[in-house]
């Protein structure tokens, strides 16, 4: 029996987009659905009852993170992130895997996992498929991510192998995509068997594959053919433009378990999610919303724009007018978020990031009601974002 149950409600009948709830031993949320990120059992300067108001159903903590600091035993002996954090709805733990590779000193990538020195006091330390599972039972999240391997994505301009920390310089990229591939899968059967706690925690699979769409088929193939609760495409938030992440996505996400809740990984912008959502996605989290509020940079349905900016110095508009977050709605107005941004005072990330998560989350809203009503242009027309040219209200 799954750990998860996942009821489709309705689908559109234009796209491959569908409404739909999963249920977790801490509750259900609404798909398609905006996980914020609370990568060290913490969404920053946020309360749990805070990160709720916003419309927050389902946030993601962080293995990697957890594991080197503060510890997953210990957490587990406080009753998990749940117990921890104080977060009594669905958790989603990510593996560990991307940050392994992409945040630390790699001595050594090969088939039984990472090597790698810890960012917290740079002993070395070794995470692979058996760990990741451990480390993610003791956290207790109700999903769980299989660890993968993430390859880097090929350079910007396309004229050579982008070379990655684990990869000789006389690889090419095609070579590293194919070695990903074979890892992942061999990772996810390890995942399987080390997985111990399968009736509580539902473990979903990853799709990689880089831009390769032959690759990409090949990858789904092979991690599919796995019976689990969910899947989930990785790497293509690791450099990619918006057009190849969207060739992928489209290509991709009809090929995953139309029955099973699909995920795409650290994904992004409001264009992006609504492409993903209308190529059939149910999941997305991302750290833009909090990293961007602690910055100074809002999110509007007009576009982004930089507080700092002297502009806004005299401005009593709240952020954004058209918002019923509690920062807009409580009468916040953009001069004194500047004032705080400017004084250095806490409360302006802490303000910013709360609108900017309720921002994404009042996205996630109005699709679904497009959804259910068969009409695309109610989000159109509420979010201009969507058509701009471009996105930064802020720029000279």
């Amino acid at each position: 029996m799954s750990a998860i149950g996942f009821d489709i409600m309705h689908r559109d009948g234009t796209t491959q987009a569908r409404v739909g709830r999963v249920t977790t031993p801490h509750g259900w949320f609404d798909t398609p659905a905006f996980m914020p990120v609370g990568t060290k059992a913490s969404i920053k300067g946020l309360t749990p009852e805070q990160t709720r108001s916003t419309g927050s159903q389902i946030i993601l903590n962080n293995a990697y993170h957890l594991m080197l600091r503060p510890g997953a035993e210990l957490i587990r002996r406080r009753g998990g992130c749940h117990a921890f954090m104080r977060w009594d709805g669905p958790i989603l733990t990510d593996s560990g895997g991307y940050q392994a590779f992409s945040m630390s000193n790699i001595n050594r990538v090969d088939d039984d996992g990472v090597t790698f020195r810890s960012i917290v006091d740079g002993a070395l330390v070794h995470l692979g498929p058996e760990k990741s599972m451990q480390v993610q039972n003791d956290l207790g999240g109700d999903i769980i991510m299989a660890f993968d391997d993430c390859p880097p994505c090929a350079d910007d301009k396309s004229t050579g192998p982008q070379v990655h920390k684990s990869t000789k310089k006389s690889d090419d990229y095609g070579a590293r995509l194919r070695v990903a591939n074979e890892r992942t899968i061999h990772w996810l059967e390890r995942c399987v068997k080390a997985h111990a706690r399968k009736d509580e925690q539902a473990l979903f699979g990853i799709v990689q594959g880089g831009i390769d769409f032959e690759l990409r088929r090949q990858s789904v193939e092979q991690v599919c053919s796995v019976d689990l609760p969910g899947f989930a495409i990785g790497g293509v938030a690791v450099g990619e433009g918006p057009e190849q992440i969207r060739a992928v996505v489209e290509f991709t996400a009809p090929l995953l378990p139309a029955d099973k809740p699909r995920y795409l990984m650290g994904v992004g912008y409001e264009r992006d999610i609504v492409m993903a959502v209308r190529a059939g996605i149910d999941m997305f989290d991302c750290v833009l919303p909090t990293r961007n509020g602690r910055n100074g940079t809002a999110f509007t349905r007009q576009g982004r724009f930089q507080l700092r900016n002297a502009r806004f110095a005299e401005d009593d508009l709240p952020v954004d007018p058209h918002c019923g977050c509690p920062v807009c709605a409580g009468g916040f107005s953009r001069a004194y978020l500047r004032h705080l941004f400017m004084a250095e005072e806490m409360l302006g990330p802490t303000l910013l990031s709360l609108h900017n998560i309720s921002h994404f989350q009042r996205l996630l809203l109005d699709i679904r009601s497009a959804i259910r009503e068969n009409d695309w242009s109610l989000v159109s027309r509420a979010w201009p974002v969507l058509e701009s040219t471009s996105e930064d209200l802020g720029s000279p």
